[in-house]
């Protein structure tokens, strides 16, 4: 059944929605078949014109089906087609009305249901347009049976049926306009909350000052990563980075200068990571980078040389341009280990580097 479905229907969201509502107008317009037939049975109506009726109207909507199916309708303004689709129905409403004599009453029924169809997705102005039609093809209709045929359409009755129509339609379009604005009051507002819900992400998962991952998002992201390396019995490394000699940078310029250097660095690095790699402010000047599938001889020469980009780095103050230098550590996972143990390697690494004067990248055995 799932399978039937999506095969007339397919799999597409919108384009599933506007079938849906399709085969729907359909099954209403087929309802309405039926009651006229019903009306051929019991001596109200002519069966050569139901018949003719009955197979323009399900051919008209079944050609409304095909256009939207196809993807057709997709090159118009409308690809739901819904305010043809109404004109149609609501057309096809009035000649029912000509058609079935005494039991015209059971068209007001199915003429609401169309204009229903509307509310939810025409525009007020389409709404307004729309119930001027129908108030004038039912009053043109009325007008033309009571003229023609006075004994099964008396001109008083066919007065008050053309007063109730004028009266429906404009209650039905005003209340089509204010629907339309709780629709657009309703999108508004799932916007901003999905607008809401973003920055709310960032602010959870990045760092403020650089806009790298924060330290949060990265231990979930190393954990990830050390998962993912158990099921496949590959390997990735670890890297642990720092500012050298920043504390001076921050007491001679002050804080806005250092915070400015912590961007240009965090900027410049991330240019020359890889795409698969992570790269995440750990806290101060100190940064961690996550080398998927990687092993530390490759991993080695690629910060190798995002150390000497970052020392050819020169960040303007004023008229001075500030240079700076990165220490780094660099431990490759091993196997039985945790993400943990291997960025403790790392930081080793780093301390290391730090000891035996700074500015240079040391591997952990």
């Amino acid at each position: 059944m799932s399978r039937l479905l999506d095969a007339l229907l397919t799999t597409d969201p919108v384009q599933r929605a506007r079938l849906s509502q399709a085969g729907l107008a359909m099954l209403l317009l087929t309802a309405g078949v039926a009651a006229m037939h019903y009306y051929v049975w019991i001596g109200q109506a002519k069966a050569a014109a139901v018949n003719l009726w009955s197979a323009a109207t399900l051919a008209g909507m079944a050609i409304f089906f095909v256009l939207i199916r196809s993807g057709v309708s997709r090159r118009w303004h409308e690809p739901s087609l819904t305010v043809p689709q109404m004109v149609f129905a609501l057309t096809s409403g009035a000649i029912a009305y000509a058609l079935v004599g005494a039991g015209r009453g059971a068209v007001f029924p199915i003429v609401m249901v169309i204009l229903m169809f509307g509310m939810f997705s025409a525009s007020p102005r389409e709404m307004r347009w729309i119930s001027l039609y129908a108030v004038a093809l039912f009053g043109a209709t009325m007008l033309t049976k009571s003229l023609r045929d006075p004994a099964a359409y008396p001109p008083a009755l066919e007065l008050g049926h053309f007063l109730l129509v004028a009266t429906m339609m404009p209650a039905v379009s005003v209340l089509a306009g204010r629907l339309s604005r709780l629709r657009h009051r309703s999108r508004m507002q799932r916007a901003e909350l999905a607008q809401a819900l973003s920055r709310l992400r960032e602010h959870t998962t990045r760092d403020e000052l650089t806009g790298l991952v924060n330290r949060r998002h990265m231990q979930v992201v190393m954990e990830q990563e050390h998962q993912r390396c158990v099921r496949s019995g590959q390997t990735f490394c670890i890297a642990v980075l720092d500012i050298d000699r920043f504390k001076p940078v921050n007491e001679r310029h002050g804080y806005a200068v250092g915070d400015a250097v912590i961007r240009a660095v965090a900027q410049e690095a991330l240019r020359h990571v890889r795409a698969s790699d992570v790269l995440a402010r750990w806290g101060g000047e100190e940064f961690v980078l996550l080398m998927s599938d990687t092993r530390a001889a490759l991993a080695r020469g690629g910060l190798e040389r995002l150390h000497q980009r970052v020392g050819a780095l020169r960040i303007l103050h004023g008229d001075e341009a500030l240079g700076v230098t990165l220490s780094g550590g660099l431990a490759e996972h091993h196997a039985g280990e945790n993400v943990m143990q291997t960025l403790e390697r790392a930081q080793q690494a780093l301390i290391e580097a730090k000891t035996h004067g700074r500015d240079r990248v040391v591997a952990a055995v």
